[in-house]
């Protein structure tokens, strides 16, 4: 168990925390990060690791690193009181979860795969459905609000048969977020290149809403995202480091898995990194900053060298 690392990283992260600099992962259920981030003694059964029992019970060990996380799952199936209680019984009070918002509200059309069931191939009737996200979505969650970083609508790419024109996608984003209620930290991820223009990040702004920085196979570099005029559009900042771009998801599992180590260092996206964290800090902005294993191969590493 590398302990100078953890330990090393753990301090690192809570003296962010102390200037609301909030840095974890993109999930935690991997295997790979035992003798790094987790004991992997601490999950055998009858001598032998159980992946169910790591699965189970590794976020306690997580949250002794890490200050937030953000949960994928969310994204899959809407949150169950139940579930958020069993994460925060799991984690202290000043840890934050931000959620990928269901895609049964940011998908247009579901993918023609067999998870979407009876829905596959079809257009979505609820795309965009405030009411829907409200009561699916917002309403388990109240209980646990004071544990609750950034609620993400991640979109998919789009293509012209779902929105002809960027604006239209914008325009449909303004009537959406008019319905949302206030006080809590909404963002929006985008995965349309093109769609980065002067009226998304102006409607991003009249409704206090984040745009997402992240790093993803067809977006521009992070880096360039921020040098857009007026990308930071609230008073708190969000990204997301996932692939690096030009990088297929499917490329990025072959190349990195298990990830138990960086393979792959990228200096400009760990400098980007950075710059995310000054941005917050000099507009005195709360900033959340999530690392994916699929980026460089180990996503603790790459959090450490951020932070360096």
């Amino acid at each position: 168990m590398n302990l100078q690392f953890r330990d090393t990283l753990a301090n690192k992260v809570k003296e962010a925390a102390k200037t609301n600099v909030f840095v974890g992962t993109s999930s935690w259920k991997y295997s790979g990060w035992c003798g790094q981030i987790y004991d992997e003694q601490k999950y055998l059964t009858r001598g032998k690791f159980s992946e169910a029992k790591f699965e189970r019970e590794c976020l306690s060990e997580y949250a002794e690193t890490f200050s937030t996380v953000c949960v994928d799952a969310g994204y899959y199936q809407f949150p169950t009181e139940k579930g958020l209680e069993k994460l925060c019984q799991q984690v202290p009070p000043h840890f934050r979860f931000s959620f990928k918002v269901t895609d049964f509200i940011t998908l247009k059309h579901f993918p023609n795969q067999p998870r979407h069931g009876i829905h596959a191939g079809k257009a979505n009737e609820n795309f965009l459905n405030a009411a829907l996200f409200r009561s699916a979505f917002l309403k388990p969650c109240e209980t646990f609000r004071e544990q609750i970083g950034v609620l993400i609508f991640e979109f998919s790419q789009f293509y012209p048969s779902d929105f002809e024109r960027g604006r239209d996608f914008v325009d449909a984003l303004d009537a959406f977020l008019c319905e949302l209620p206030a006080g809590w930290q909404y963002a929006v991820e985008i995965r349309n290149r093109t769609f980065l223009q002067p009226e998304y990040f102006e409607v991003l702004h009249k409704h206090g809403i984040a745009h997402v920085f992240n790093s993803w196979d067809r977006m521009p570099a992070v880096s360039e995202q921020l040098e857009i005029p007026e990308s930071v559009t609230t008073d708190f900042m969000a990204a997301r480091f996932l692939l690096t771009p030009g990088r297929t998801y499917a490329k990025a599992v072959e190349t990195f898995n298990p990830y138990k180590e960086v393979k792959e260092p990228n200096d400009n996206v760990r400098a980007a990194g950075r710059n995310v964290i000054t941005k917050g800090k000099e507009g005195k902005r709360p900033s959340f900053i999530y690392v994916n294993n699929r980026l460089e191969g180990n996503a603790p590493t790459t959090i450490a060298a951020i932070l360096e």
